[in-house]
């Protein structure tokens, strides 16, 4: 049954919040190394987007048209000339702002050189580390009719697209990647005179400068040109259904599928004449629902996420050290500091060491039996995984659930998935039904002839590189029916036949979206029965209609509904009749905002919960998600008033109004507050 309600189009959303990436890096007010880092964020996200975003909706309007649905395919081929038109104007902030950073870069003797600007000491010192260094990565590619570039092209890298020029003849082309995975995109270039004066030249301007080099004695020319451009695919893949192909073997496969899949996107040098530009997109296959996007010199921006600081301190944000917890260091082991109470952290204000200790000390531990977690993403060197197959080493059951559909990080699970096999690890590969999202760790320990199980809920990623930018809550916890509960899912995802009862924990798909929903309607029921209602939400996405309807209900019935939303938001708030109780802000900042947290009032009594899922479908009918509620007062506490910080924002914070406009909070009279140093100071203080 179709909703009476309105949305804002998720695909749109997005694009705002990226855009207010964008701001950050527009912010002068920010350390001027974090700006262009930002920029780099900004470039990172936008190839997500066309990766899944746009992908997806490139293949809607392909089968609407197939299906001779020519209202909805209006509709999307609308919607992706709105995400053309908005990306095409975002490019020209983000070129004007490279340009700005770049400049005044420059004020703090950082120099970003191109080619036409280099002395003679640092052209010859370039051609020697090219001769020495680059030249061994370098593999053209001679374009011809029987080479597919399609299938030859990697996503994730930077391309020169070379034309070969010779007098009274056709011109040839190549292609050229630049090697950035082999070696830095940035280098530094030493000192000539003055020592202040730092020099910088990608990667990209090498190879440009010493394109002779490279073709002279292979190819005959009279003249060469070239100029980068990216390509983006689309990333969903299809797995084939054959019984006698193992799941790992299906991976494989399908990622193959994806180096091979349809670009949805090329971005090049805006410079690239238009004759060239028509014989890469020809060799591209560019439809007309892709995008072919000109924009400044340099692509794959992404890469700028690593731009070094190599001048003073102060021209990046200054280091926040991880606070050590009492709650966990006052105790000889982990397992007592549990015992005596529950334990939230916060990263990354907290030390994601204290997972990682709690880990290793259970792998040695003659009382711990048995260790599950599971795993999504995990750093490229997992302490944690080494401690797991220490403690097989120890002779302790070790069940690891890993989910190999974890987007961009297929491979990488692959590869520990045969290692921890391999070590006597008992690998569970996740479900061929549903994604496994949770964030889960038990360990059972013998204590006093009884199996006594600790259990570990969190909102992100075992993952001790994201732990260092994330911003995620982690909950230990010895309480038995939790930890329970904690099992079954995991039960569940080794037996989905078999059905066990959740009464505390919200677990998708089995009953995460009722629980929810009934949660929300009780705040209705008390607020019309005159009790204290409220609802506060902090999520990454908030895209699935059917719990929007229920928030635009609460907001009829006079609900206050306060939402911090990261990235996409379809509710659209503050409509008279419809949600203008409904407030909606998203903070982009520093750290990287991933928790979900949901606090319901409950008649003056709030129930407070965190939840691996966001509020979008996917994550409540297609994943294995779970929320787990905070039943320790102090704790609730904790994660009500962070929220609240975060809810007083006068710095970082933006509103999300009807047209996701991103203004800023309006100060106001109130005191200036950037809530991720304002809760590094509250969780501080604490100790």
């Amino acid at each position: 049954m179709p909703s009476i309600y309105t949305y804002y189009p998720k695909e749109l959303s997005w694009l705002a919040f990226n855009e207010r990436v964008l701001q950050e890096a527009a912010d002068r007010k920010n350390p001027i190394v974090e700006r262009i880092r930002f920029l780099g964020i900004y470039s990172s996200n936008m190839d997500e987007f066309y990766k899944v975003r746009v992908a997806a909706l490139k293949r809607q309007i392909y089968i609407y048209r197939d299906e001779g649905d020519d209202e909805r395919t209006e509709q999307s081929t609308h919607l992706m000339e709105q995400i053309q038109e908005k990306v095409l104007s975002m490019t020209e902030t983000f070129d004007r702002l490279f340009k700005e950073v770049v400049a005044r870069l420059s004020r703090y003797n950082i120099i970003l050189i191109g080619p036409a600007d280099l002395s003679d000491f640092q052209q010859e010192w370039l051609q020697d580390y090219f001769k020495n260094k680059v030249l061994r990565h370098i593999a053209p590619i001679l374009l011809h009719s029987k080479v597919d570039l399609v299938s030859r092209l990697n996503d994730s890298a930077t391309y020169l697209f070379v034309a070969i020029k010779r007098e009274n003849q056709k011109t040839k082309y190549a292609t050229i990647e630049v090697p950035a995975e082999a070696m830095s995109r940035f280098v530094v270039i030493p000192p000539e005179g003055s020592r202040k004066k730092k020099y910088i030249i990608l990667l990209d301007d090498i190879i440009q400068l010493f394109l002779e080099i490279i073709f002279k004695g292979f190819v005959p020319f009279d003249s060469l040109e070239a100029y980068s451009f990216k390509m983006t695919r689309d990333s969903e893949y299809s797995i084939n259904d054959e019984i006698d192909e193992s799941f790992v073997e299906k991976m494989s496969e399908s990622m193959k599928q994806r180096l091979i899949a349809e670009p949805v996107r090329v971005i090049c040098d805006a410079d690239m004449p238009k004759d060239m530009q028509k014989d890469l997109k020809k060799r591209l296959k560019i439809s007309s629902y892709d995008s072919l996007i000109e924009g400044g010199a340099y692509r794959n921006f992404k890469d700028f996420i690593g731009f070094p600081n190599v001048g003073r301190d102060y021209l990046e944000n200054p280091k926040l050290p991880a606070i050590s917890t009492l709650d966990f260091t006052e105790f000889d082991t982990a397992f007592d500091a549990i015992k005596h109470q529950d334990i939230l952290l916060y990263y990354p204000y907290h030390r994601f060491l204290h997972f990682t200790e709690f880990v290793r000390q259970a792998a040695f531990d003659p009382s711990v039996k048995h260790i599950r977690l599971n795993i999504y993403r995990v750093a490229s060197k997992s302490r944690i995984i080494n401690s797991l197959i220490d403690a097989v080493d120890n002779g302790k059951t070790v069940t690891v659930v890993v989910e190999l559909r974890a987007r961009f990080d297929e491979e990488a699970n692959i590869e520990w998935s045969k290692r921890m096999t391999d070590a006597g690890i008992r690998v569970v590969l996740g479900s061929p039904s549903f994604k496994i999202h949770s964030k889960l760790c038990v360990v059972s320990r013998e204590e006093s002839g009884e199996l006594i199980h600790y259990a570990h809920f969190g909102t992100g990623n075992f993952n001790e590189k994201t732990a260092k930018i994330y911003t995620d809550f982690s909950l230990f916890t010895r309480n038995q029916e939790l930890a329970t509960e904690a099992i079954y899912v995991f039960d569940l995802i080794q037996h989905p036949y078999r059905r066990n009862k959740f009464q505390h924990l919200q677990v998708s798909p089995m009953n995460a979206r009722t629980k929810i929903q009934a949660m929300v309607r009780q705040e209705i029921q008390n607020a019309n029965e005159g009790h204290q209602a409220g609802i506060t939400l902090k999520v990454n996405n908030l895209v699935d209609k059917e719990l929007i309807d229920d928030l635009y209900r609460a907001s009829q019935a006079g609900i206050k509904v306060r939402m911090i939303v990261r990235g996409m938001c379809s509710l659209i708030p503050g409509v008279k009749g419809l949600s203008e109780n409904i407030s909606v802000i998203s903070i982009v900042d520093r750290f990287l905002e991933h928790p979900r947290v949901m606090i319901f009032a409950n008649k003056g009594d709030p129930k407070v919960f965190i939840s691996s899922a966001d509020w979008m479908t996917r994550n409540m009918d297609n994943r294995i998600e779970v929320g787990c509620p905070i039943f320790d007062e102090r704790l609730r506490k904790q994660i009500i008033e962070i929220i609240e910080i975060q809810l007083k924002d006068t710095l970082k914070a933006r509103v999300i109004d009807a047209n996701q406009t991103n203004r800023y909070v309006r100060r106001g009279n109130r005191k200036k507050l950037r809530s991720q140093v304002e809760i590094y100071s509250y969780l501080k203080a604490l100790q």
